[in-house]
């Protein structure tokens, strides 16, 4: 099964901040979210720990969205494969 992106609850306010929840193999593990502008992003996982920027700009953790259907970079999965066997 592997991981999946998906849009977490709506946020109404303008400018707000985009919040996605992050699976894996069906089980929340992480939420990810970005600033409206994509400058400033940052994953905060179920056991607590969170950081800042994770494989750089937000761009190359999330792909797609739009028409395409949204899905995790390669980056990315190679950062939560990382980040979970620690």
């Amino acid at each position: 099964m592997g991981f999946e992106i998906k849009h977490a609850e709506d946020r109404s306010e303008s400018f707000a901040d985009y919040w996605y929840n992050i699976y894996k193999d069906g089980h929340l593990i992480a939420q990810y979210w970005h600033d409206y502008r994509g400058d400033y992003h940052g994953i905060e996982f179920n056991n607590g720990i969170a950081e800042d920027d994770p494989v750089g700009r937000m761009v190359e953790f999330i792909v797609g969205g739009g028409p395409q259907p949204l899905r995790l970079s390669e980056k990315a999965i190679a950062y939560l494969n990382q980040r979970l066997a620690e």
